[in-house]
């Protein structure tokens, strides 16, 4: 399952340790970008340990796709703890408007001394880090107003260290995106892989998919009845594994003998889920 099998690589963690720690004295914040359907899972320990007191601001991403309430949940959550966090989509442009107010806010005391410097034309410098599949290279595109980053819906993409000019005043440094090495935790492996952030080539898809009809059977069985066109008493009354049958059933994936195609069942839920088909949902809350 999800979280007792996972490792990773140590050696890619330990390079872009390095990497963040070679860059970070030359940057005026950090944008941290974190899932908003998990944002607690989404938040790579070894580089918050690694950023120290560098000014940081955290996006939570993707927030179209997660629960509005649970989101402004998390927002409070941030500020009781003296921290700026910002939902956002880099999909929709939701709350991007705001990532610059913010930034000089959070930085005016610098940009005062540059200013008494007489550099008051400066740009500032953020470096960009999550998770993979998390939406770095789409917010630097965003905030570039051009296609500057490779975009692709995998985990894993952006390789190289790249600095991009943006139309906001600020420059941003790309990082690798990297998860650490080993999840002792085995729920934040399951939101990892349930949410792409971890690929779907390296796991059991027919075991991960009965294990998202279980969390959303627990989160928003209301939903997951309406769009798979079950009754809700069903959904609360099956056991995840007749719950994933079933709804291979509706949908029709029956292969020669009567028995479902477990297999395609499996990449349909995943993929409606994570494309926000099912609804709004969240897989975590700060509590």
């Amino acid at each position: 399952m999800p979280g007792q099998v996972i490792q990773w690589f140590p050696g890619h963690m330990a390079k872009t340790r390095r990497l963040i720690a070679e860059c970070l004295p030359d940057v005026d914040i950090v944008l941290e970008l974190l899932d908003a359907r998990i944002p607690a899972s989404s938040r790579n320990p070894e580089i918050r340990r690694l950023l120290g007191e560098k000014p940081t601001l955290t996006l939570l991403n993707k927030c179209s796709l997660a629960h509005p309430g649970t989101t402004a949940a998390w927002v409070a959550a941030a500020q009781r703890e003296g921290q700026v966090c910002l939902p956002i989509d880099c999909i929709t442009g939701e709350g991007l408007s705001g990532i610059a107010g913010t930034i000089r806010g959070k930085l005016k005391e610098k940009i005062s001394r540059y200013q008494a410097k007489g550099m008051e034309g400066r740009r500032l410098r953020a470096m960009v880090v999550g998770i993979p599949n998390v939406g770095k290279s789409s917010l630097i595109n965003r905030l570039a107003g051009e296609k500057r980053t490779k975009v692709e819906d995998r985990p894993g993409v952006t390789m190289a260290r790249q600095w991009i000019s943006t139309s906001i005043g600020l420059s941003l440094l790309d990082m690798p995106g990297v998860l650490w090495p080993k999840f002792e935790d085995r729920l934040v492996g399951e939101n990892l892989a349930l949410t792409g952030a971890i690929r779907d080539q390296i796991l059991d898809v027919e075991e991960l998919a009965p294990v998202l009809c279980e969390r959303l059977q627990a989160i928003a069985p209301g939903e997951f009845a309406l769009r798979y066109k079950l009754a809700e008493a069903d959904v609360r009354a099956c056991s995840p594994a007749e719950l994933f049958l079933a709804v291979g059933k509706k949908r029709g994936y029956v292969v020669r003998g009567g028995e479902i195609d477990t297999l395609r069942t499996a990449q349909m839920l995943l993929d409606e889920f994570r494309g926000g088909q099912v609804g709004r949902i969240s897989l975590e809350r700060p509590e």
